[in-house]
């Protein structure tokens, strides 16, 4: 209890680090280019502080939990009996890892639906358009577009494919998409990419794309086990132009049949 202790009051020590440059900015233009007073000073000095112990508190729960499971979960499913096969010294093929596959578009999909930025931007953009773009239809837009990336990416770490060619396809076919979506959409569309690769995401994406590049015969952590959450960013921006396009289509079509 007491290692544990010491080891949290390091990365506190650590996180206060790291936030104090965003509190100088802060405090620093409140006071010296806007020249107002900290409005509640009370209530922010202790909105640090539970920022300074959330933002710990979650480092080491990544540390002790999310990472972790991620690496194991990964090994477990590159498992020689889960594959089909005694030993890895035979040759394995990319459909040997369908549930490779599956847990990672399962876990895009669940990851992006329970990323809080998400969630926010989801709810300010239907404020915003008078419902027009509804919260949920975007968030399961989102999360669908993490879905197809995680498992895609998954695809390149066990086949060893280059990591350029998926990323220049994915932005070339989204360079296509602004050609003829609703202008308006385009800024949420590219937010909506961002946003997914956040708190939640980010450390079980990574977790995973290491485990599997540490499991998988031929595979080099440094070089395979990264660039998975490039994928969980550009898609969903894919799959929201897609949503756009669509609801386009169905506006236009009702809007035929009516006259």
């Amino acid at each position: 209890m007491i290692e544990w202790i010491l080891h949290f009051a390091l990365s506190f020590a650590d996180t206060c680090r790291n936030f104090l440059p965003i509190a100088i900015v802060l405090i620093g233009f409140q006071l010296f280019v806007i020249r107002r007073p900290l409005v509640n000073l009370k209530k922010t000095l202790i909105g640090f502080v539970f920022v300074l112990f959330g933002m710990s508190f979650f480092l080491e729960g990544l540390e002790m939990a999310l990472f972790p499971l991620g690496k194991l979960m990964a090994s477990q499913l590159t498992a020689p009996e889960l594959v089909g096969l005694n030993s890895f010294e035979q040759t394995l093929s990319w459909h040997s890892y369908k549930w490779v596959f599956v847990f990672a578009a399962c876990l895009g999909f669940a990851s992006a639906l329970a990323e809080p930025a998400l969630l926010a931007v989801a709810i300010k953009a239907e404020q915003i358009s008078g419902g027009a773009i509804q919260a949920w239809g975007l968030r399961i837009a989102v999360a669908m577009g993490a879905s197809v990336g995680l498992a895609l990416g998954a695809f390149r770490i066990i086949t060893g494919t280059e990591l350029y060619f998926f990323i220049i396809t994915g932005y070339l076919i989204v360079f296509i998409q602004t050609l003829f979506v609703p202008k308006l959409i385009i800024g949420l569309a590219f937010d909506s990419g961002v946003v997914t690769t956040t708190m939640v995401t980010v450390p079980l994406v990574t977790s995973l794309a290491l485990g599997l590049a540490e499991t998988i015969p031929g595979r080099n952590s440094l070089l395979d086990g990264f660039g998975l959450i490039a994928f969980a960013s550009l898609f969903p921006i894919i799959a929201v132009l897609s949503y756009a396009q669509i609801a386009e289509w169905l506006y236009s079509r009702s809007r035929s049949s009516k006259s």
